[in-house]
């Protein structure tokens, strides 16, 4: 590889820094391999970026646990002014019936629901019952909020291939893997671009190549991409094994670009491949067939498909 061409296929840094670590940079799902260290335990400015993107279940058991705190605080507040202050609360009933009629009149105020058998009588109760309708109409508004904001929030679901493969390719070898769009959305403009971040072999400083790609884009993606680095004598793979990858460090740093037709908006995905994720010798099995009929079918179980090939 020519000089010149190294300076422009070599990346100083892909924000990972340049020194050599046994782990891998980023993970399978995208996310980054960093553990983050001297944060503050209280990080109000991220509460709306956890609330939007954490999972469906701990989203609604935050909600949950939130509705019962907030009824199970101003209930307390309620049976501490005393429940005579409370219409249409039998005196006679035991304490906790007492304190489960308070928590029940907390949660139709704070839901500002109100069906008419229990009232607030006096000053006291009847500020506490206006400030929790309040706090109410204010929580389920950024609870609505949170909701529509997870719902319309563009996530793309691409499915890659477990494994990438060292296989066959117009007489020499070839760096691949395979994608899928796994919504029924369409995308359009699909971009990928593929970074490879190795240890030099002599000096051991950590070294980054974006690599040339058969195909860097796509207009349309309606069946599966099998992404193809050709390993020619300007690949900073030519000539390597995976046992030579491995023992350099090798990731593969995938990032791909596309625009979701149905949030109208772009979407971006990541990944990585180590060299204990690369095959040697190896070939996909096409994931589509067509019938006689012309139709195609996509199988998406056939993603990591592949079969034995003799390397050149």
């Amino acid at each position: 590889m020519s000089g010149q061409q190294s300076s422009n296929d070599r990346r100083d840094d892909l924000g990972f820094g340049n020194r050599t670590g046994s782990g891998r940079n980023m993970n399978r799902d995208g996310s980054y391999n960093i553990k983050r260290l001297g944060e503050p335990r209280l990080r109000p400015y991220e509460w709306y970026h956890d609330l939007i993107t954490m999972k469906w279940t701990r989203f609604i058991g935050v909600v949950l646990i939130s509705y019962i705190i907030a009824n199970t605080i101003f209930a307390t507040v309620y049976y501490w002014l005393g429940v005579e202050h409370l219409s249409g609360i039998e005196p006679h009933l035991a304490e906790w019936r007492k304190f489960a009629e308070a928590y029940f009149f907390s949660s139709q105020t704070l839901t500002t629901l109100g069906y008419g058998r229990i009232a607030p009588v006096g000053f006291w109760t009847s500020l506490v019952a206006a400030v929790e309708s309040m706090l109410g109409l204010i929580g389920f508004a950024l609870a609505t909020g949170l909701l529509y904001g997870r719902f319309s929030r563009p996530n793309a679901k691409i499915l890659f291939s477990t494994n990438a493969l060292i296989a066959p390719y117009r007489g020499g070898r070839a760096l691949m893997f395979r994608l899928v769009n796994q919504r029924h959305s369409q995308l359009i403009e699909v971009e990928v671009e593929v970074t490879l971040t190795i240890n030099h072999a002599i000096s051991g400083q950590r070294e980054f190549h974006q690599l040339t790609l058969e195909r860097t884009r796509i207009a349309l993606f309606p069946l599966s991409w099998t992404i193809v680095h050709p390993m020619d004598q300007d690949s900073p793979l030519f000539n390597t094994t995976v046992r030579d990858l491995f023992d350099r460090e090798m990731e593969v740093i995938v990032l791909l670009k596309a625009f979701d037709d149905t949030f109208s908006q772009t979407i971006y995905q990541r990944t990585s491949y180590r060299a204990d994720e690369i095959l040697e010798g190896a070939k996909f099995i096409p994931m589509f067939t067509r019938s006689e009929s012309g139709d195609t079918t996509l199988d998406f179980t056939l993603i990591d498909a592949h079969e034995k090939s003799e390397l050149p």
